[in-house]
């Protein structure tokens, strides 16, 4: 039985690792144990932020919301109850986009908020 070598196997895995680590200061970027041990570290530094930015996108949202709502006399929570109340189905997002970029919509959504709420 003819012996079995897994050379080309073990280049491209390191040729893999190494080009992941491509533009890594010093040795990171061309020795492949340290090469190695980086791109590891940052593919779980990757997977934790794609998580992490969701939340962070989610406080920024609301703190523009808050911002505005409290503009126009309301709290942020008595805002999204209001709009609740009111049956006004519009994202955070959404939300925040508007209080930037068009104050008029978002004081009538205010307003709405503001009657519902009495």
């Amino acid at each position: 039985m003819p012996r079995v070598s897994y050379n080309v196997a073990r280049l491209k895995r390191k040729r893999r690792i190494l080009g992941q680590a491509k533009g890594y200061f010093g040795r990171r970027k061309n020795l492949y144990k340290t090469a190695k041990e980086a791109v590891e570290r940052s593919w779980r530094y990757a997977y934790r932020d794609r998580k992490n930015r969701k939340r962070e996108f989610r406080r920024l949202w609301i703190a523009r919301i808050n911002a505005a709502a409290r503009q126009h006399d309301l709290s942020y929570s008595r805002f999204m109850n209001g709009l609740k109340v009111a049956g006004v189905e519009v994202n955070r997002k959404v939300l925040a986009d508007l209080a930037i970029t068009d104050p008029n919509a978002f004081g009538r959504l205010a307003e709405t908020a503001k009657s519902s709420l009495q």
